[in-house]
């Protein structure tokens, strides 16, 4: 028996929920949002799939109600506020950070084990803040950004070779944005086969280019975020938790002298099963893509910086 809470009933949490429920990923989901009746609401809309879907998890949604998330095996945190216009850098991780903060609190107060997955937005700070703030160990708090980004790496490779995206094994680590992201091509493969020793350089260079302005061009196209990738990368991270599936996946991790930084939460190649993070994988970087990686690690950095300009951490 297994038991995942997903806070935020929004598109990408609600999305999450029905992928790790359709999947009967857990036994029981708990969908909560502050806002009255929206998780109770699509928690049944759910479970009205079940008899065309014929899952067997149990899905129920809660009006900011910490008492029924209690003893989750896994909690996914998807909650906090989009960038408004006008909007400053500062003022969106203050805000946010009181959120995640105040869920972070309730939520280890009912599931004091629980493996944690940061979502929220800006998500590699928000990463380092619960790590900071929850006195969990570092291996039961992971930032799910690099799980997106690769996704999104894999399809831009599978429509420039024609092929499936299942075909392809393609990793993004660095910080979980337009330009602190690092699409490691040099390692990209289709089916072991070196995608650089197929695709011309420039070619492989606008995927790259594609795959860092992944997420604001949908956001382009439908006038909002995207959900539905998203939703399914948490829930794919939760799987190879609650599975003990020893996946090797990119996650915001925090730092100990990895890839040559500390103290700092950023995506690197790590090994997930049902401890979280297991191992942090070296995958050898090369002059090149350690350059990158610090750059990204300088920008995250920044960000983090406000946190503590704020003492917040």
């Amino acid at each position: 028996m297994s038991k995942v809470t997903v806070v935020g009933a929004g598109n990408v949490g609600a999305t999450c929920a029905n992928v790790l429920t359709v999947n009967q990923v857990a036994s029981e989901v708990v969908l909560l949002d502050i806002k009255e009746g929206v998780a109770e609401g699509k928690a049944m809309d759910i479970m009205q799939t079940q008899p065309t879907l014929g899952f067997a998890t149990k899905v129920i949604g809660v009006t900011s109600d910490y008492s029924k998330t209690a003893n989750s095996d896994v909690v996914v945190i998807t909650s906090g506020l989009p960038r408004k216009p006008g909007m400053t850098r500062e003022e969106l991780i203050g805000v946010n950070a009181g959120i995640v903060n105040s869920v972070v609190a309730s939520i280890i107060k009912e599931s004091p084990n629980a493996i944690l997955v940061i979502v929220s937005n800006p998500m590699d700070t928000m990463t380092y803040l619960t790590f900071k703030t929850a006195g969990l160990p570092k291996n039961r708090v992971i930032g799910m950004g690099g799980a997106l980004d690769s996704s999104r790496f894999t399809y831009y490779l599978s429509q420039a070779l024609n092929t499936n995206g299942n075909n392809i094994e393609a990793m993004v680590i660095g910080g979980h944005g337009d330009t602190t992201m690092i699409p490691l091509k040099r390692l990209a493969n289709c089916k072991g086969v070196a995608v650089s020793d197929i695709l011309s350089a420039e070619v492989l260079d606008k995927v790259v280019a594609d795959t860092m302005v992944g997420g604001a061009t949908l956001t382009k196209l439908l006038g909002t975020s995207a959900w539905m990738a998203p939703g399914a990368s948490a829930a794919f991270l939760v799987k190879s938790i609650l599975n003990d599936e020893k996946r090797v996946l990119p996650c915001c991790v925090y730092l100990e002298g990895e890839y040559k930084h500390n103290d700092i939460c950023i995506g690197v190649p790590t090994v997930i099963g049902k401890n979280g993070v297991e191992a942090i994988l070296d995958v050898k970087l090369n002059a090149e893509e350690q350059e990158l990686f610090d750059k990204s690690a300088a920008a995250v950095q920044v960000m983090n910086d406000v946190l503590k300009e704020m003492k917040l951490v």
